[in-house]
């Protein structure tokens, strides 16, 4: 599982950050979260084939967000791609967006499949979910969370072998859940030989919001949050009047939380020196980054919960 910041800045790119897009790889798979302006220029700088890319996710329809789509998917089509492409948007804004991506002239070479998602939906795929989740905007706005599927535990090698099984195929068919029959007709279980679930991981990217209580909930016991803030906490107010956030209310969210990091996004482009936002969270949670353009972020296996 590995995070790419395609673009970080809030509104209005800068010569050091371009507006929001970050891309997950995962089992194989390339997803985008939010898909500014330029996006696929940020992808080329960043090695990332728009043709692998197999779903988008767009937390809402603010330009900063979205307007990256139309030129992204013209690409696809100029480099003959044949697979589907779903995008995903907040529930209502279908038709904004299919509309938008017919202003261009252009053929297409694949299918688009735009689909809207509700607060508390749930997107299935092989390994891992997407939820989502309301958050505090005033446009119809979703934040996501990618969790992967549970693992099998560790198996216990010593009472394995004690109890006459050999590492190989008998191992594999625990692992999987599966009794194994001993040759003297013994039935040895899963649960005498494999170890407590491990949980799979989590990511969750919260969009434009002001701090919420219902991103807490959401974001617990994540990984990784990656967390609006886009002013520092001298202009709290003026985040408040923009629905945005600062360092120390993104802080508080990662800590009640119980997150193990924290990315500060959607940096206001007056910010040449990010690092006061980075002090400012970190006296709160002291596992604080400030996103910055291809910044890559790998997530570690865990074992406990």
């Amino acid at each position: 599982m590995k995070l790419i910041f395609l673009g970080t800045s809030g509104s209005i790119p800068t010569s050091r950050r371009n507006i929001p897009a970050i891309a997950l790889k995962l089992n194989g798979e390339l997803l985008l979260f939010d898909v500014a302006e330029g996006t696929q220029r940020q992808m080329a700088m960043a090695h990332l084939s728009p043709m692998k890319v197999s779903s988008i996710f767009i937390t809402h329809l603010h330009g900063d967000h979205f307007l990256g789509l139309a030129g992204l998917v013209q690409t696809m089509s100029l480099l003959f791609r044949s697979e589907p492409l779903e995008v995903y948007c907040p529930a209502g804004e279908r038709e904004r967006l299919e509309t938008y991506l017919r202003i261009p002239h252009y053929t297409l070479t694949f299918d688009v499949v735009v689909q809207e998602l509700r607060p508390g939906d749930e997107v299935r795929r092989r390994g891992y979910r997407v939820l989502t989740s309301e958050v505090d905007h005033p446009v119809p706005s979703l934040a996501y969370a990618v969790v992967e599927d549970n693992r099998p535990g560790h198996i216990d090698v010593r009472r394995a072998e004690e109890l006459g099984l050999k590492p190989g195929p008998d191992f594999a068919r625990l692992k999987a859940g599966q009794s194994v029959r001993l040759k003297d007709g013994t039935i040895v279980t899963p649960e005498q030989v494999i170890g407590p679930t491990r949980p799979g991981r989590k990511i969750v990217y919260t969009g434009d919001t002001r701090p919420s209580d219902r991103i807490v909930d959401f974001a617990r016991g994540a990984d990784v949050l990656i967390h609006d803030c886009t002013l520092a906490d001298d202009l709290v107010d003026k985040a408040e009047e923009n629905s945005h956030s600062t360092p120390s209310q993104a802080a508080e969210v990662a800590k009640r939380a119980g997150v193990r990091q924290l990315i500060l996004m959607h940096i206001s482009p007056r910010y040449e020196d990010d690092s006061v936002l980075q002090e400012q969270a970190r006296k709160i949670f002291p596992n604080t980054l400030v996103a910055r353009d291809f910044m890559v972020i790998e997530v570690p296996l865990r074992d406990n919960v």
